[in-house]
């Protein structure tokens, strides 16, 4: 059993980050870690491990979306040289919410 990983390229991101070769290469080698014991994985436990595998590569947890006081709940889950990632786990009530997230972030760097 392994882990596959299916992308989706919103708004050219595919292409940025391949520009970005070695940020895009850390990413999938911490979601697609052969090491990561599957039949035991919540996703709280993914979570864990994930948070720990970016950390451990430098990425920052929990970075806020707004560089000003905002809403404390407006986060999101890692933060690299400009990089977000946003884990989602098919809510589909979050999608909306996830892209407001990421476009918040890019007009305010």
């Amino acid at each position: 059993m392994s882990i596959r990983l299916k992308t989706f390229s919103f708004r050219f991101a595919e292409q940025v980050l391949n520009s970005r070769l070695s940020i895009k290469q850390e990413i999938q080698d911490v979601i697609l870690d052969p090491s990561i014991p599957l039949p035991e994985l919540t996703r709280p436990k993914f979570n864990e491990i994930l948070d720990k595998s970016f950390f451990s590569k430098g990425w920052e947890s929990q970075p806020p979306v707004f560089n000003e006081f905002g809403d404390p709940s407006a986060k999101m889950d890692f933060l690299k040289d400009r990089v977000e990632i946003e884990v989602e786990f098919g809510h589909a009530s979050f999608i909306g919410l996830d892209l407001l997230k990421f476009q918040v972030a890019f007009l305010t760097e």
